[in-house]
């Protein structure tokens, strides 16, 4: 049974923003208790006295079952209720389509030399869903790094500023647009300083691939308020904001009784490309070795509590086990945490790891939910404020997980 105002997985635009914008809140409300808590700060999770035969299935798994299931949690046909139910539902309310895409003129020569592969393939599929009702005349690329995404939007008779807080991408920029004798006008600005408006006017058409948080958020209301008829962002990094808890942009946002907080906001962001063998080691590695700590600080503070620990250089994961736990200990001011078995303790560690990457399954289903939520109050913000808005993908996951786009234009 389709859940009340979800359609088909179309582009999502007029009424239907708001529709699938109150089933999502609805079904993340609803079940905050099961996908809030992190796995990797709880021994025992509050939902597992609930549901002991999912909790005891996703703990019986080994590392591997969960490092193939995560990016698509959703494939676990064969986990125990409510796993299944969920999952389908996810499925349905995350569901969008991919903006039309249009054949770009051929980029020039040697314009995508500095560009990591990834990253190309991300400003391709971008540039190819941009279509407005007018032909835009003045590219504003927001939080440009050097400025790549606007020199490939440029075309013929079009201008272009580059917007960008770092000097020395500001520099780098510069340089690589007289290299490729493209009018470029490279500003360094502080997007979050009181001053940032002046860079915008009404004639510019704003750009933003994958500015973090407040950046993008700021650019939605500075361009409003300065009247661009038109603007394409691709949200990222929803955690990277000001303040301890999310504010919400819209009317339906701030109706809402999800409250977020910046752990919850990075939950879209703990979905992954597929990194190298040596990454994945490393991190595993890491987090085996914190969680192994963890069981021992709990020991010595006599408090069943999970500790925050800083984060550590990679060399730290070159030492040996039992070093690493004591230099931890010191770090984090614990007076003496006596000889343990650290063969036990570091295998207890890697359990651990296996068990938190397998819990984490079911917080992976609320996971797009909560990103298309986060990006549906930026729509109906945009709505507010007199746009009409589409809101799709514009890439497949492999190029980017971070494949939301909102285009907005006035009439």
């Amino acid at each position: 049974m389709p859940a009340k105002g979800v359609n088909a997985s179309h582009v999502l635009t007029g009424e239907h923003l708001l529709a699938r914008f109150t089933a999502l809140d609805t079904f993340l409300t609803t079940y905050q208790a099961l996908w809030k808590p992190r796995p990797f700060t709880h021994l025992q999770l509050p939902w597992e006295a609930s549901y002991p035969e999912l909790a005891l299935w996703l703990r019986g798994r080994s590392l591997e079952d969960a490092e193939n299931a995560h990016n698509h949690p959703t494939d676990l046909a064969d986990a125990p209720e409510p796993f299944a139910s969920l999952a389908a539902l996810s499925a349905e309310l995350s569901a969008v389509g991919e903006l039309p895409g249009h054949a770009l003129q051929a980029a020039g020569p040697r314009l995508n030399v500095d560009v990591p592969g990834r990253k190309w393939q991300q400003i391709e599929a971008f540039a190819s869903c941009l279509s407005f009702a007018s032909k835009p005349k003045h590219w504003l690329d927001w939080c440009s790094g050097k400025g790549h995404l606007g020199r490939r939007l440029l075309g013929e008779g079009q201008q272009l500023t580059c917007v960008e807080y770092d000097p020395a991408l500001v520099a780098s920029g510069e340089a690589l647009s007289q290299r490729h004798r493209l009018q470029a006008l490279h500003v360094e600005q502080d997007v979050l300083a009181a001053d940032a408006s002046t860079v915008l006017s009404a004639n510019h058409t704003p750009v933003a691939l994958h500015a973090c948080g407040d950046l993008h958020v700021r650019l939605m209301q500075l361009a409003t308020a300065a009247g661009c008829r038109q603007m394409a962002i691709a949200p990222c990094c929803y955690n990277r904001i000001n303040r301890s808890e999310y504010q919400p942009l819209s009317s339906a946002g701030s109706r809402s009784l999800l409250q977020l907080s910046l752990e919850d906001l990075a939950l879209p962001m703990s979905e992954t490309v597929t990194a190298g063998a040596r990454v994945r080691r490393q991190r595993d590695t890491s987090m085996a070795r914190r969680l192994a700590f963890d069981l021992l600080q709990r020991q010595v503070r006599s408090v069943d509590e999970y500790l925050p620990t800083p984060s550590l250089p990679s060399v730290w994961l070159d030492k040996p086990f039992a070093d690493y736990c004591r230099e931890l200990a010191a770090v984090k001011e614990l007076s003496t945490i006596g000889s343990p078995d650290w063969q036990a303790l570091e295998l207890a560690g890697w359990q651990r790891l296996g068990e938190v990457r397998n819990l984490e399954l079911l917080r992976g289903l609320f996971r797009r939910p909560l990103e298309l939520w986060l990006n549906l109050d930026r729509a109906l913000f945009l709505v507010e404020q007199g746009y009409t808005v589409r809101l799709g993908t514009f890439c497949d996951t492999p190029v980017t997980p971070r494949n939301f786009l909102l285009l907005a234009e006035r009439s």
